[in-house]
């Protein structure tokens, strides 16, 4: 068994350094290989090379400026963030998920510095699709997402247990906009006034 797991052991290693290191000199053109590269901003990419473009696995720390702090480890395509990867920023936040020409897309787990956390579907950068978004304060809310906000049909509890289950949409709950527009629950003119909300989601 341990010989089994020293074979495997190097196996990965060996996989994970594959590619051939790039040339010293930064002027020749790195393709197919595995390189250091700090930008004149300090921004430093540690990872794999394809057509002097950052392609495959890396590493993206940010220098000084406005992102600073913030490190990038995941799937490069074309320069780009692609594939799967896992995004830090300097404030403590955090996205572990998917990426697709340099935008969150897909799925992933987008955790706050301030505690709150969202776990769903991403469509260029935005919460599209379904979705959890838990609040530090105890708020829920589990449903449909649009253009970043609460739409369609969801369920958001309450840390008091009070909860809202029906359609919303950009982020506020159905009955609520039919209220703030002065029909009274129980009518049926508020009823049309949701089926109408509805119709329009």
């Amino acid at each position: 068994m341990k010989k089994l797991i020293l074979f495997f052991t190097f196996f990965i290693s060996i996989s994970v350094h594959a590619l051939p290191n790039c040339p010293s000199d930064t002027s020749l053109r790195w393709d197919n290989c595995f390189g250091t590269y700090t930008f004149n901003n300090g921004d430093k990419y540690v990872g794999e090379w394809k057509d002097d473009k950052r392609h495959g696995q890396g590493t993206y720390t940010f220098g000084p400026g406005e992102f600073y702090g913030d490190v990038y480890v995941g799937e490069y395509k074309d320069g780009l963030y692609h594939g799967q990867g896992t995004y830090t920023w300097s404030d403590g936040s955090k996205y572990v998920g998917a990426f697709k020409n340099d935008k969150i897309h897909g799925q992933g787990t987008y955790t706050f510095a301030n505690g709150n956390k969202y776990v769903g579907a991403y469509k260029d950068g935005l919460r599209n699709g379904q979705g959890t978004l838990t609040f530090a304060n105890g708020n829920k809310y589990v449903g449909a997402f649009k253009n970043d906000k609460y739409h369609g049909r969801g369920t958001f509890t309450f840390a008091n247990r009070e909860k809202w289950n029906g359609y919303f949409m950009n982020d506020e709950y159905i009955p609520n906009i039919c209220e703030d527009m002065g029909f009274v629950k129980g009518t049926e003119s508020f009823g049309d006034c949701i089926l109408k909300l509805i119709e329009d989601l």
